[in-house]
């Protein structure tokens, strides 16, 4: 197994190296502060470059599509290649990637040209992020190098803030070229990160493997993503093309879904043919490696609601600023950097498991006053309690979320781990935006429509023609704009405007209690979550779950390569 140059000498201990961990740290608040970038973006994108709803769902769904489908061969590739190696070139495809965005014409160049090559970049440079550590940091310096990770998330909260001092005065031009050079530089400060040692072993890539993932996640996240702008079954206007008559959304999912089953004994053979795999047995095998992508997933799955609820919602219907917004992201990044920091640094042996179940907790009760918040048009002090709230609890599963699966495979498995674990995050950030995002479109339309019928004030002319118009998240002034062609009364008028108000307040809280749920569901699997360590006098001590019987299988620890 090749060793850091930094490794700490036997039984003693490591001091912990600060300029590495900034640009890792660089590195993921830049592609964070990308995504935040993008919903500022929003308005402006309305006007300068005549996006719609759709658009701006598939522009933040493409970056999570071709990171969801590449992250895992990016964390092979690193393995093979070398991390450093694999790291610059993700952030010079990032770097390529925003100047597309900032000089793009129109949303078709700025969608399948610029966020695709930030996505792709982000495949090679995340996982070198989580691959770097276990051969630079150990012990105690490990857990708190991955909590400096999480707590990037926090940190990036910074950027939009700054970006959306940008975007108000000088376009989101010129804020997706600042990020350009930003990258630019993410990649000089990365000559300075210590040599590794490439595996002495030829290692050979696994093309099938790829592939087959590749098109499997493809093909699900595409499918997922596009049932709320194609439809589930019955095709809606927007759909590009049938299949056998219905939407192509549902049997596309089902097809990436075969597909990555399918990937799972083909990568059992190539691992035993080659000694290497896109997808290693233990990450299979071993459940608490399935627990850590897990909280991987819900973390991100977050950031997948902020894209397509929160972050619309306040600027379309509330009418926040792109200041404000940076603001916004502050009051989420803040809790989430002092928490994902916090408790690494300060309970070193603090128990994963209590941990990440408690972060899933408060997470999902950050929901709670986001919608009592919301009033007509407008939202109250609740929302800001909200954002602080889901940004403690994410920084709370954030601080182990890496870790333990770091803990629960050997050292090469835990390097290439970084691959699939990003893209858990995209898996759950893409699963955020489609899961919710039908939720509160199909809900808003099923809402009115149901409102009209019992309203004595709208014929069934004015329901049909409103039925046929493509009633999505927004203000009361672009409904109006949407339904000015429509012959009706005034008072038909005012009554559709206070209808949509109602359904829109109505979706949005539904789909707040969904976004819940689906988080708690993660309680579940933090039983698997058995193995941890602390460190006393520079030695390592393997701990075990509490009892016996709360192990569903026989962990895993330290197996030899």
């Amino acid at each position: 197994m090749a060793k850091s140059k930094t490794t700490h000498p036997e039984g003693g201990v490591e001091k912990f190296l600060v300029l590495p961990i900034i640009v890792l740290i660089l590195a993921q608040m830049g592609t964070s502060g990308d995504n935040g970038a993008l919903g500022l973006a929003n308005q402006q994108l309305v006007d300068v470059l005549g996006a719609t709803t759709p658009d701006i769902q598939l522009a933040n769904m493409v970056y999570s599509l071709m990171a969801g489908a590449f992250m895992v061969a990016g964390g092979l590739v690193g393995t093979i290649i070398g991390w450093r190696t694999n790291f610059r070139l993700g952030a010079a495809l990032c770097a390529a990637g925003e100047l597309v965005m900032a000089l793009s014409p129109n949303m078709t160049i700025f969608i399948w040209g610029g966020r695709i090559l930030v996505g792709f970049g982000a495949s090679f440079m995340i996982p070198s992020v989580l691959g770097l550590i276990p051969f630079i940091y150990h012990g105690k310096n490990r857990v708190l190098a991955f909590g400096c990770i999480g707590a990037a998330s926090g940190l990036s909260a910074f950027l939009p803030l700054f970006l959306g001092i940008v975007m108000q005065f000088g376009g989101f031009r010129i804020t997706f070229g600042a990020l350009a050079v930003y990258f630019a530089l993410v990649l000089l400060l990365s000559f300075k990160l210590p040599a590794i040692e490439k595996p002495a072993e030829k290692l050979k890539f696994d093309g099938l493997g790829t592939g087959i993932a590749a098109t499997g996640l493809f093909l699900f996240l595409v499918g997922l993503s596009r049932i709320s702008a194609w439809g589930l079954i019955e095709p809606f206007a927007e759909c590009p093309f049938t299949i056998f008559g219905i939407s192509p959304a549902l049997p596309m999912a089902v097809l990436g879904l075969i597909l990555l089953v399918i990937l799972v004994p083909v990568e059992k053979r190539v691992e035993q043919k080659n000694g290497i795999a896109l997808l290693p047995q233990s990450f299979l095998k071993t459940p608490q490696v399935r627990a850590g992508l897990v909280a991987s997933a819900i973390t991100f799955f977050f950031m997948g609601v902020q894209a397509i609820l929160l972050s619309p919602y306040l600027q379309l219907v509330a009418g926040w600023s792109p200041v404000l917004m940076g603001v916004m992201a502050l009051a989420v990044g803040i809790p989430t950097f002092i928490f994902s920091l916090g408790i690494p640094k300060f309970m070193p042996n603090a128990n994963p498991r209590r941990v990440i179940q408690v972060g899933y907790i408060v997470m999902a009760s950050a929901f709670i006053p986001m919608a009592f918040s919301l009033h007509g048009s407008e939202v109250n002090g609740l929302m800001w309690v909200g954002l602080a709230v889901a940004g403690a609890g994410a920084g709370i599963v954030s601080a182990q979320a890496n870790n333990i699966v770091a803990l629960a495979v050997n050292e090469r498995d835990a390097s290439q781990s970084g691959g699939i674990q990003t893209t858990m995050r995209n898996v759950g950030q893409a699963i955020g935006v489609a899961a919710i995002g039908a939720v509160l479109l199909f809900g808003i339309t099923a809402n009115i429509d149901n409102a009209m019928a019992d309203s004595p004030v709208i014929t069934p002319e004015v329901r049909t023609a409103v039925a046929e118009r493509n009633i999505s998240l927004m203000g009361d002034e672009q409904f109006e704009q949407t339904i000015a062609d429509i012959p009706m009364t005034d008072e038909q008028r005012t009554e559709l405007v206070q209808l949509n108000s109602d359904a829109r307040i109505e979706s949005t809280i539904t789909s707040y209690v969904v976004s819940g749920v689906l988080i708690l569901l993660g309680l579940f699997t933090t039983r698997w979550i058995t193995i941890f360590k602390k460190e006393e006098d520079g030695k390592e001590e393997t701990i075990v779950a509490e009892t016996a019987d709360e192990m569903p299988f026989e962990p895993v620890v330290d197996r030899e390569m």
